[in-house]
């Protein structure tokens, strides 16, 4: 049976000599004018720790910020060449950062492992520690894992945190490996137009060309369901204008410029009376209003679908150009019953010029709605004279003298009105169904006649520029993005490792303030340094196993002598048998001792060595 025996102050250790005589033989490192250096390593260094965690906490809100401005900025722009350098950028994204975060996180690892290397040395500059938690202690050759556990039964707690941090660190890579990525967006940027063309009457009118091409394009939309050509939008005809250089995706380019606005005021007959004279000849009779009537006298014999466009004089002022006046369109119709039907419509084009804002497809051209931004108030031969603003009917000319140009005014009056009633033709029940429908050929006229005069206007009402505009290009482009949820794991990892770091370095640089070791104690030359004249070694053989030594090493402390820097062992009362009493008899707990069994007594050495070494022979 054991107890715990507590030596009094008056008793003397038998090993108390020894240990006297052999610490003090130990030579005082250094003299009062020269002392050894302490050593430490760089990277233990609180500047460089500093420095270090520093840069991390700035990392983790320099990454927030950057993320807010990724989501506002719509991403970042990248080099934008080819297919190839895409692929490149985006192999790039993954790689650089996660190059990036490797010092960081092998900085940290080293660091920890610093910190695990100079806990036992730590833990004896404390003193009355345990062969356990000292000299056995070796965290550098257990993994992480072994170390957490060994840290908490220890309560060493800044080795737990320590190593915590650095597990944590490993996670920088992957995180920082999916933290940038490169997409296709839809981006809008500052950019310049050319205005090609500006405000102005051209002089080629009387040629019909212009006029001629429109009523081409507008029949043939009819055929073919073609759309507007670029710069046209329903009753919009803007200035002309060319987008940036250069290969642009999916864009679409937004400027202010210049349109011409086309109303054709088209209104459908308030009467209407279709009248057989004789088998080969009909009256259509149309009143509009009480002062704008009119008749139109159709043979039948010329077939059973007939179209015409005529000038309104009765409705215009009498000393208007037949160019301005206002138009009758119209349609005739004999069904397969018979009976004869007719219909007219009245047109009175006019133009109004502003200052818009509209876009542009990069892709085919098409224009966009045009917004109002203000009036157009400069004064031109378009908005003065000689034109003072009225419209060109497009569709009704004055006599020619030139049959060239006379064809293609009879062209032009009957292609207009023929595309108009082959548009009715295209109805599923085909003209019948339009003349049934009392806005019928009134929408249709209002659609065809105003995108016949809409691209005619692109010629007409604008002449030949140069001019430089600001203008928006939004297009498909490269844009780096950051994604948020690796932007924000990432950040508070760098900001929590930044700071957790700082502190478990200041608190252990505080911890270290007691520990004066001149080499690094790593090698074997340093461990032999440091325990040479310490005495426990005569208790180990080379072939002890960690049990062994445990064992042989139990009932004693450690520490650093603050003199000489040495590693001393002490005994420990509180836990010798009774048995070892007599050895123990004038010990005094807590004093420095030798642990050499030669100055025992026979019993005691024998008692002593039983203990530490049983079985030993």
């Amino acid at each position: 049976m054991s107890r715990s025996v507590t030596p009094t102050s008056d008793t003397v250790s038998p090993r108390s000599q020894r240990f006297r005589d052999s610490v003090h033989n130990i030579p005082t490192p250094g003299t009062e004018v020269h002392q050894p250096k302490r050593y430490e390593p760089l990277i233990l260094n609180i500047y460089i720790v500093g420095t270090i965690a520093l840069l991390m906490i700035c990392l983790g809100i320099a990454l927030e910020i950057a993320l807010r401005l990724s989501g506002r900025n719509n991403g970042f722009p990248v080099a934008e060449k080819n297919v190839f350098a895409f692929a490149s950028t985006q192999t790039l994204t993954s790689f650089f950062p996660s190059l990036l975060v490797i010092p960081l996180a092998y900085f940290w690892a080293v660091a920890d492992w610093m910190l695990r290397w100079y806990q036992p040395y730590v833990t004896l500059s404390e003193g009355n520690a345990p062969a356990a938690r000292s000299i056995l202690l070796d965290y550098i050759a257990l993994n992480r894992l072994y170390t957490l556990y060994y840290s908490l039964k220890h309560r060493h707690w800044l080795i737990n945190v320590s190593t915590l941090t650095a597990l944590s660190a490993i996670f920088m890579q992957p995180l920082a490996g999916t933290l940038f990525q490169v997409r296709q967006v839809s981006y809008t940027a500052a950019a310049t137009a050319t205005s090609t063309r500006s405000i102005g009457l051209s002089p080629t009118i009387s040629q019909l060309t212009a006029f001629l091409a429109s009523a081409g394009y507008a029949d043939a939309a009819v055929y073919t369901n073609l759309q507007d050509p670029p710069f046209v939008h329903g009753a919009w005809s803007a200035a002309p204008f060319t987008a940036p250089a250069g290969s642009i995706l999916n864009g679409t380019l937004a400027v202010n410029t210049t349109a011409v606005q086309t109303h054709v005021n088209c209104i459908k007959p308030t009467s209407f009376t279709t009248t057989n004279l004789t088998s080969s000849s009909v009256v259509l009779s149309a009143t509009f209003s009480p002062s704008c009537n009119a008749t139109l006298n159709l043979n039948p014999n010329d077939g059973p679908d007939q179209f015409s466009v005529t000038a309104a004089s009765t409705c215009a002022p009498s000393n208007q150009d037949q160019n301005f006046q206002p138009v009758f369109f119209w349609y005739y119709h004999l069904s397969d019953n018979g009976d004869a039907l007719g219909t007219a419509v009245f047109c009175q084009p006019s133009i109004a010029i502003f200052v818009v804002a509209t876009t542009m497809d990069l892709n085919d051209g098409s224009m966009g709605d045009c917004i109002i931004v203000e009036p157009f108030e400069y004064t031109n031969n378009v908005t003065g004279n000689p034109l003072n603003g009225e419209a060109f009917n497009g569709v009704v000319f004055d006599a020619s003298n030139n049959s060239y140009i006379t064809a293609r005014a009879l062209a032009i009056n009957s292609g207009i009105p023929g595309a108009i009633y082959h548009f009715a033709s295209q109805q599923p029940d085909g003209p019948q169904s339009v003349f049934d429908d009392p806005y019928g050929f009134l929408n249709a006229t209002n659609k065809i006649y105003t995108q016949h005069l809409s691209i005619a206007a692109q010629t007409i009402y604008f002449l030949p520029d140069n001019t430089t505009i600001s203008a928006e290009l939004t297009s498909n482009v490269q844009r780096l993005f950051i994604e948020t949820l690796s932007a924000h794991l990432l950040s508070v990892l760098f900001i929590c490792i930044g700071i957790t770091c700082l502190i478990i370095h200041i608190l252990h640089k505080r911890s270290r303030r007691n520990l004066w070791l001149t080499s690094p104690p790593g090698s074997i030359a340093a461990i032999v340094s440091l325990t040479s004249r310490s005495g426990f070694g005569e208790l180990l053989l080379p072939y002890d196993d960690v049990t062994r030594m445990n064992r042989k090493l139990t009932g004693l402390t450690f520490r650093l002598d603050r003199r000489t820097g040495a590693i001393v062992a002490e005994e420990d009362f509180g836990v010798v048998d009774a048995s070892d009493r007599t050895t123990l008899l004038g010990g005094k707990r807590g004093y420095s001792a030798m642990v050499g069994v030669d100055s025992l007594s026979p019993l005691s050495r024998t008692s002593f060595k039983d203990k530490v070494e049983p079985g030993n022979p």
